[in-house]
């Protein structure tokens, strides 16, 4: 890709903005690392947390829709809440790395750099 006037592009320039994206796609997987989101089915009676990596890392059960009779319909809130954790997370994953790798240009990426090896990418 020549820059107008035919000369070639900075190199240097472009190494930097690489080490820079890559700072900032580190410093985003750090702050997801470390984020805890939530889902809910039931009304809010089922809560599930994960963790910004999507491991399932907290359940909770309002002990008054515990019925031994029709725990088919415990099963599928507890399934509802942490897919609704689960899709949070990966909304919140979206987030911080959609601003960062958004600036590749239209899906385009680095040639060479395929994924990055990034989760949720």
């Amino acid at each position: 890709m020549a820059q107008p006037g035919g000369g070639m592009p900075d190199m240097q320039q472009i190494m930097q903005q690489a080490q820079q994206m890559q700072q900032q796609m580190l410093a985003a997987q750090e702050e997801i690392a470390k984020a805890e989101v939530t889902g809910t089915a039931g009304g809010g009676k089922v809560t599930a947390t994960v963790s910004g990596e999507l491991e399932l890392k907290k359940l909770d059960i309002d002990p008054g829709i515990v019925d031994p009779e029709d725990v088919e319909t415990l099963s599928d809130l507890v399934v509802a809440a942490v897919r609704d954790a689960t899709s949070n997370a990966q909304q919140l994953q979206q987030e911080k790395l959609g601003s960062i790798t958004g600036g590749l240009g239209g899906g385009e990426g680095l040639p060479g750099m395929g994924n990055l090896g990034l989760p949720g990418m």
